[in-house]
């Protein structure tokens, strides 16, 4: 695990330096997709480190609210500091990460232990589940995009080619000798119905937050760092989650957490509906306060529950599934808004933009909703 964070947090590093010094339009879509690529394995990875390195109990939890309290905080400050970075030169965006990666690099490398020699399976890589399933996500999620603009029967081809290759990665899986993803897994449905949630509160809470910046910059004419710190509440969630939440857990529970998260961030989508096009920040500020609260209610308990249970061994299979279904899920979120709001906006007018913000805002509510729909059976 160590080994899979540090390898592809070095490549993370060299690509998203590249990509500062990018003269090409090409060369900048390749390095974002091999930054996108180095994430999605150290991700995981990282998450594993901290639940292997933690026993089961209090102190795993402690240590996983951590974790999502830091990434919440890093996504906030990311926020406010890639505005402030883009107005003054749109390559910082690029070389501020290779700073920070150096520094995690060096933490790292210092200060989480390396694997027993004993720890090495030999398993071989399943590229074909790996391919199958990576084309069944961008197909679907593709398919849901372009129904807000495409032909019919072009949406209904390329949602058809994505269940094809699901369809796929399933018989891949249930053949393979060393699978990407154990079908047995999915017998446990705490985890499933974790994953489940994770991936519909993600599609609420990204599309939301991507409707909310084409309100303020499209219709209001707000400048990019103005929308960055108008967000930066939702980062409440960086304090709460090491502070507050644990002492949550432990009187409630996670289930209940989860669930009273979700009724919160179905309550911010809802307050947002009836959005006007004179709104002030302080109409808005309950909605996104009510966001940041949710998001630390629920994003560090579903990580518990997600690897609670589970073997070590799997530990980063199960860190992996969560995260994709995070990952998956915002982007079926923005897509499905994106749609809707195009299909809902007749012209450029003012009124006719604010029809699709106000329509598009049904996606998260009813994200939100079914999430908690789910949840509250477990």
């Amino acid at each position: 695990r160590r080994r899979m964070f540090v390898l592809w947090l070095s490549v993370f590093l060299v690509f998203s330096g590249l990509g500062g010094l990018a003269t090409e339009g090409w060369m900048l879509v390749t390095a974002r997709f091999v930054t996108g690529v180095a994430a999605a394995f150290m991700t995981p990875a990282g998450l594993s480190i901290i639940t292997t390195g933690f026993e089961e109990g209090p102190r795993r939890n402690k240590a996983l609210l951590f974790y999502s309290g830091t990434a919440a905080g890093g996504f906030s400050i990311g926020l406010v500091v890639g505005g402030l970075l883009a107005s003054v030169d749109w390559r910082w965006v690029f070389f501020a990460p290779v700073v920070l990666s150096a520094l995690i690099l060096i933490a790292a490398l210092a200060l989480v232990p390396g694997a027993p020699r004993t720890d090495r399976t030999g398993r071989s890589l399943d590229l074909a589940g790996g391919l199958a399933v990576t084309a069944a996500i961008m197909l679907l999620v593709l398919g849901v995009e372009r129904a807000g603009h495409a032909p019919l029967v072009q949406t209904l081809a390329t949602l058809g080619a994505g269940l094809v290759a699901l369809a796929a990665f399933i018989v891949v899986e249930r053949r393979s000798a060393a699978p990407l993803v154990r079908p047995g897994i999915f017998r446990d449905t705490a985890l499933v119905r974790a994953n489940a949630v994770g991936l519909l509160f993600a599609a609420g809470f990204f599309g939301f937050q991507f409707l909310v910046v084409l309100y303020l910059q499209e219709l209001r004419g707000w400048s990019t760092l103005q929308t960055s710190f108008a967000m930066i509440v939702i980062g409440i969630d960086a304090i709460l989650s090491p502070v507050l939440v644990p002492k949550l857990v432990d009187r409630f529970g996670n289930a209940r957490l989860i669930l009273g998260g979700l009724v919160l961030a179905s309550l911010s989508y809802g307050l947002f509906l009836p959005v006007g096009a004179d709104w002030t920040y302080p109409v808005m500020l309950p909605s996104l306060l009510l966001l940041g609260l949710a998001f630390a209610l629920t994003y560090g308990p579903l990580t518990i529950v997600a690897t609670e249970g589970v073997d070590e061994e799997e530990q980063g299979l199960a860190g992996g599934l969560l995260y994709t279904s995070f990952q998956f899920g915002a982007a079926l979120g923005l897509s499905a808004a994106a749609a809707v709001n195009v299909s809902a906006t007749g012209s450029d007018s003012p009124a006719a933009l604010l029809d699709g913000y106000r329509a598009a805002l049904w996606v998260p509510l009813v994200a939100a909703l079914a999430a908690a729909l789910i949840s509250g059976f477990g």
